[in-house]
């Protein structure tokens, strides 16, 4: 075998990549894969977007704006941001990061790829047969009634829910099983301890969320009454068991995130991490809280006020782990030696987006404010402040922090940090506007509304512009990499964990050319 054999040359041919059981070639293939559909949903955001430059028609008629926001959300939610960053980078990293050859369950991995694969044919294949437009809550009676593939849709989320199961199960089985020797828990890298409370909650609540679409299936093909009122059943039932697993879900997404950031600060202030068990606790304390709170969405439907304050203050137990995480990364980077590659652009980018994030989700936690808030533009400049400021901001950084690892090409910097940049300008004319007409009284998922609300609507798409074509260079940039970039050293980052320091630059099919054995953890910088 050559001595320039890696993964990526070892075996050539579809079929190689097809039927692989090799864990980075799985992770490659998903990160393909989620990032095509990224481009297709934001696609779907910029014609949202487009159509309500204006208060009238503009490019689609309103029942096809409904869809557009339907599908926008559901291609996000369950095709990109649920699956991001366990299913592309947890599968390329995490054996590498513990010293283990695979993963624990290789063809269980690789069948939830299929699985993902299927759920995503499924659900595009209900734009085929009149698309949903429903939202990506499917929330009844209305989800039980209107035309369009309801039932593709809810079966595809169904269906994607198996896939998250099936890679949380391996990483846990894997991170319990398969360290290295020496690698005690509190030797593990920081994206462990995320990706292994996100594979909790996955395993835990995503059951929760099968049963519910199952249970509205039945009702809407056979007629049974579950939740439909004028079948005997409970709307509000629907809304209690689907945000049992969606808020949860939330933390699915942003816990990686969370994980990711964690590796960027650590290696780029080139300091040993302050708070390492803080942190790694605080991860577990997220994901146990993610349980409690799911009635913060329900406020205004009709709960008793007691259960409502109890739930306010459950919500605000969810700020201390987070603030753990926080002050705790800005301790790391004082007086570290930091570098401002681009990997560190995206997380410097995450801090300043999910603070605001997570700031304003103290107001949508506050019972009193919620009630003026609900359903308006406030929640959606929150949600996507946490979801694509938090989590994708991470994501992106961690691809291009990995990068040279999965490909052995460095990228231009000078694109990296201009993409960087793009993006966080983007997405703060795109959405902080939204927060003021949200806070005016804007409703969300309106096609049309006042002239007042108009300046606001305008400067919001002008920045969706500006970030789609932030994304679309950051993507550019890689891709051209692959064919111009320079070779990758070994470690171009100087970092200090498994995946660097123990790997060839491309590493082989099986990771590693001697068992590693850990005698220090994954920060000890000097």
């Amino acid at each position: 075998m050559s001595s320039h054999t890696n993964y990526l040359n070892a075996k050539k041919g579809f079929a190689s990549w097809a039927l692989t059981i090799d864990h980075k070639r799985i992770g490659l293939m998903y990160l393909v894969s989620i990032m095509s559909f990224f481009l297709l949903g934001g696609l779907f955001a910029l014609l949202l977007r487009t159509e309500l430059l204006t208060p009238a028609h503009t490019i689609v008629d309103a029942k096809r704006y409904n869809q557009l926001f339907t599908l926008h959300g559901a291609i996000m939610v369950f095709l990109v941001i649920i699956p991001g960053i366990p299913a592309s980078l947890g599968n390329f990293v995490l054996p590498l990061m513990l010293g283990a050859k695979d993963v624990a369950f290789p063809r269980i991995n690789l069948a939830s790829y299929y699985i993902y694969v299927l759920g995503a044919i499924v659900a595009l294949s209900s734009l085929f047969v009149g698309a949903i437009d429903t939202g990506w809550t499917f929330y009844t009676p209305y989800s039980t009634t209107t035309d369009g593939g309801v039932v593709l849709m809810v079966t595809a989320a169904f269906i994607l829910g198996f896939s998250s199961i099936f890679t949380g199960l391996n990483f846990i089985v894997t991170t319990h099983k398969l360290r290295a020797p020496g690698m005690t828990w509190f030797r593990m890298p920081l994206f462990i301890w995320g990706i292994y409370s996100t594979a909790v909650i996955q395993i835990m609540a995503t059951p929760v969320l099968a049963i519910t679409l199952l249970l509205l299936i039945v009702e809407r093909t056979l007629k049974i009454g579950i939740f439909d009122p004028v079948l005997g059943g409970d709307p509000v039932l629907f809304q209690h068991f689907f945000w049992f697993y969606s808020h949860p879900a939330v933390y699915i997404m942003i816990l990686p995130g969370m994980a990711v950031v964690s590796e960027l600060i650590a290696v780029f202030s080139q300091k040993r991490i302050f708070g390492y068990k803080q942190i790694a606790y605080s991860s577990i304390a997220i994901a146990g809280i993610s349980f409690l709170v799911w009635g913060h969405h329900m406020f205004v439907s009709g709960q008793s006020e007691l259960v409502g304050m109890i739930f306010s203050a459950l919500t605000f137990l969810v700020a201390i782990p987070s603030g753990v995480k926080m002050f705790n990364w800005l301790a790391t980077m004082n007086q570290g030696s930091i570098s401002f590659k681009t990997p560190m652009l995206w997380a410097l980018g995450f801090f300043f987006l999910f603070a605001i994030g997570g700031i304003t989700g103290v107001f949508l936690g506050t019972l009193s404010v919620d009630v003026h808030l609900h359903d308006t533009y406030f929640v959606v400049a929150h949600f996507h402040y946490v979801m694509v400021g938090g989590t994708f901001m991470a994501f992106m950084g961690g691809i291009f922090y990995w990068w040279p690892k999965m490909t052995g090409k460095m990228y231009s910097e000078f694109w990296g940090a201009t993409s960087t940049l793009m993006v966080v300008v983007g997405f703060n004319v795109t959405f902080f506007v939204q927060f003021l007409m949200g806070a005016q009284g804007m409703p969300r998922r309106y096609y049309s509304y006042l002239e007042q609300f108009q300046i606001y609507h305008q400067i919001s798409t002008i920045g969706s512009y500006i970030l789609g074509l932030g994304f679309v260079t950051a993507m550019i940039t890689l891709l051209v990499s692959l064919k111009k970039g320079q070779n990758a050293p070994a470690n171009p980052w100087k970092a200090a964990s498994l995946e660097w320091t123990h790997t060839d630059v491309i590493p082989i099919e099986h990771n590693f050319h001697e068992q590693p054995v850990v005698t220090e953890g994954p920060y000890e910088y000097r």
